[in-house]
């Protein structure tokens, strides 16, 4: 089949009337700067290149679909972050966003301290040589032999999520003869600004300790009495993919209160507050994100003023970015299958991955662009679904976009932002084959996590 003799779906003139979907870009070649990596740009023929590289030789070398990073972009941002909050405060990376060994040695590197959430990934961060007294240890179910491990390993901090754990971690730490240096996540009553499933900081979900009713205070109280135990601060986490900084403000309110309380009733005040992660990315052009700078400003000046108001020492701050990192760093490549024109309605561009390597659109009903990347077309964009080859109707990439209408089975289309939880969150539906991450930089390219094979899945079928 040539380019042009597939019937075309439903053209701009005819979606505008619909009311339901943003005009395509001018022109569906130039790319959103807001949306890719910092070495994204198209070369002389018009194909997308990434740290020099195009996508077609990626593609013949490591095959689609894949993840590919930009590890310069990945180590900027990273220095952004910590240039922006400085040697007074705390850089930890979300390690859920995305880890790997390779990832764990760039963060070491840059400077960055790095937060985990469970056994495994607490296992790589080790492995990988990132020193124990830079790793924070989260999760509001850990088990007692993570807990050991931690401790075992002399991580620089454990997040308290119950009152159990409090327990858990100070018996722990007797056994080995150490105090164990801890924070307690408070829910603080702030419900940002973000999808529903996302949002984890009203009181009712599965984090932290309720500042309501007194509970967070008693978890103080029970925290300064255990000898295993060294309280050194509060942290406070509002949800994820915020661009308001408003629910920061006031969730920093409310946490400064609680320092103030401890304050007055323990004769103590504690040296750290950590305010989480959360902040937003550019998913599509719509997209706003802040910068390092501006981020970092906003949340020192609102822990400076809310302590100067109870008369409180400002604590050492520490943030959690993870997807504001590594996001905007990689986009995942796919080949063209099948395409279905529905007449009056969008056309169906079927690609060779689907919700096993990005469950986010399906999960969250999270928002995705798209381009065409392996050549430039003057073709007149057309309305598109991407979606997978899985067999399941929710199985959606990009809900929306526009595409040249002379999109054709073998090219390339890229969707830009996938750098955080989409390999983290990946599957075997259908048993699919995990797709690898390629780290690109300086005209070179190397996987950092293999593809799967089949002798993969066969290995743990042990029936």
């Amino acid at each position: 089949m040539s380019r042009s003799a597939h019937p075309a779906g439903p053209r701009h003139a005819d979606v505008l009337t619909e009311g339901h979907y943003s005009a395509p870009a001018a022109d569906l070649n130039a790319l959103d700067e807001k949306v890719w990596s910092r070495t994204v740009t198209r070369d002389a023929d018009g194909a997308l290149t990434v740290g020099g590289i195009t996508v077609a030789r990626l593609a013949e070398e490591f095959g689609t679909p894949a993840y590919f990073l930009d590890e310069s972009d990945f180590r900027a941002r990273c220095r952004a972050w910590a240039d922006a909050f400085g040697p007074d405060a705390d850089v930890f990376y979300a390690g859920k966003a995305f880890l790997s060994r390779a990832v764990v040695r760039w963060l070491k590197e840059e400077g960055l301290n790095l937060d985990v959430c469970s056994g495994g990934e607490l296992t790589t961060a080790l492995d990988a040589g990132m020193p124990a007294e830079r790793i924070a240890f989260h999760g509001n179910n850990k088990t007692v032999a993570e807990i050991e491990r931690a401790v075992e390993a002399g991580v620089g901090r454990i997040v308290l999520d119950s009152f159990q754990e409090i327990v858990r971690v100070a018996h722990v730490a007797r056994r080995h003869g150490v105090r164990q240096r801890v924070q307690i996540r408070v829910t603080v009553g702030v419900e940002a600004h973000t999808h529903e499933f996302i949002a984890t900081a009203h009181e009712d979900q599965k984090f932290g300790i309720a500042l309501a009713d007194g509970q967070a205070a008693e978890a103080v109280r029970r925290a300064l009495a255990l000898d295993g135990l060294d309280l050194i601060g509060v942290h406070s986490h509002i949800g994820s993919q915020i661009f308001d900084m408003a629910g920061f403000e006031v969730s920093a309110r409310r946490v400064v209160q609680l320092l103030a309380e401890i304050r007055d009733e323990h004769g103590v005040e504690l040296p750290e507050i950590d305010l989480g992660g959360g902040l937003g990315i550019a998913y599509t052009s719509e997209d706003d994100p802040r910068e390092p700078h501006e981020i970092a400003k906003a949340l020192s000046d609102i822990v400076t003023r809310e302590c100067e108001a109870a008369k409180l020492r400002t604590p050492r701050i520490s943030v959690e970015p993870g997807r504001a990192i590594v996001g905007p760093t990689a986009f995942t490549l796919y080949e063209v299958g099948t395409i279905k024109p529905l007449e009056g309605l969008r056309t169906y561009v079927s690609v060779d991955g689907g919700m096993s390597d990005n469950i986010r659109t399906a999960l969250y009903d999270a928002e995705y662009s798209v381009a065409l990347v392996s050549r430039t077309s003057d073709a007149e964009p057309m309305l598109v679904r991407v979606v997978g080859k899985h067999c399941e109707s929710g199985d959606i990439v990009v809900k929306d976009a526009f595409l040249p209408a002379d999109l054709a089975p073998g090219d390339l289309i890229a969707v830009p932002a996938t750098g955080a939880y989409c390999r983290s969150m990946a599957s075997n539906y259908n048993h699919a084959l995990r797709p690898p991450v390629v780290a690109v930089r300086d005209g070179e390219a190397r996987v950092i996590v293999r593809r799967e094979t089949e002798e993969d899945l066969l290995r743990l079928d042990v029936g």
